[in-house]
């Protein structure tokens, strides 16, 4: 991290054993000469707004349903975490299948369903593509928000719940005032590794896209790639990925503060 840091402050293609020093010019061309700059920052930050949103929300939603003593609940467990241990860049590839508008998954089911004139280019989109790409990561990451909500569902104190019942509370009540407040520490996990994973996000939209179509999935992660290990300008590239690391320690780390203070002052 601190060798990253100390490249951005020059000019190398990653071959001349000689390096330019710069000083702060990479990031002034990023910030004032680099119009794919800030199309992948306001990527990055849709994605990470979707990222904090859906996932978790799907993932506890399963983690109550999952908890529930219903047929089959072991299997179902796996199958839903199933893709979390496949590799994204794997993802990415069954994925761009199935959006093929040809022959993939999604073409076929609305040609069958007589909406075959209608099936859209989703990944050459550039108003679909970004949230076709989110779709793909929402599938392969649902399942680990999952697991985490569904070991804190059931760390909750059973006789809470029992009593809530007695006193009348219905299933919303019960969710709301006892077991909200028992997910508390496990939602701030959750939110934490969400919001650090889609701001490096890289792999599927780099399988899926590639960072196009003209750019319109583009992420800082995948643009910090591209200006090293293709353009060869591995100054620019390390001052992207500081700004990256910049960005993600000023979200995470007011959260995780004003969390803490949040649960001092519960107790």
């Amino acid at each position: 991290m601190l060798d990253v840091i100390w490249l951005s402050a020059f000019k190398w293609n990653g071959l001349d054993p000689v390096k330019e020093y710069v000083g702060a010019t990479n990031y002034v061309d990023i910030f004032t000469k680099d119009p794919v700059f800030w199309v992948a920052f306001k990527n990055t930050v849709i994605w990470t707004i979707l990222s904090v949103s859906i996932p978790p929300m799907v993932g506890l939603a399963l983690a109550l349903g999952l908890n529930q003593p219903i047929f089959g609940r072991n299997s179902l467990r796996a199958v839903y975490y199933l893709p979390v241990i496949i590799a994204p860049i794997a993802v990415a590839t069954m994925w761009r299948w199935m959006y093929n508008p040809f022959f993939g998954l999604f073409g076929q089911i609305m040609t069958l369903l007589g909406l075959g004139a209608y099936v859209p280019d989703w990944l050459g989109s550039r108003d679909a593509a970004l949230y076709s790409a989110f779709a793909a990561h929402v599938w392969q990451s649902v399942g680990f928000s999952m697991v985490l909500f569904l070991a804190g569902v059931q760390e909750v104190n059973k006789s809470l719940v029992e009593a809530a019942r007695i006193d009348g509370a219905g299933r919303w009540g019960v969710f709301r005032y006892v077991t909200l407040p028992a997910l508390r520490t496990t939602l701030t996990i959750v939110l934490v590794l969400a919001i650090i994973s889609s701001l490096k996000a890289f792999d599927i939209v780099y399988g899926l896209t590639g960072g196009g179509p003209a750019q319109s999935t583009q992420m800082l992660a995948l643009w910090a790639f591209t200006q090293s290990m293709q353009i060869f300008d591995f100054g620019r590239g390390s001052a992207i990925s500081v700004v990256l690391l910049a960005v993600t320690l000023a979200v995470v780390i007011p959260y995780m503060r004003w969390n803490q203070k949040r649960e001092e002052a519960a107790q």
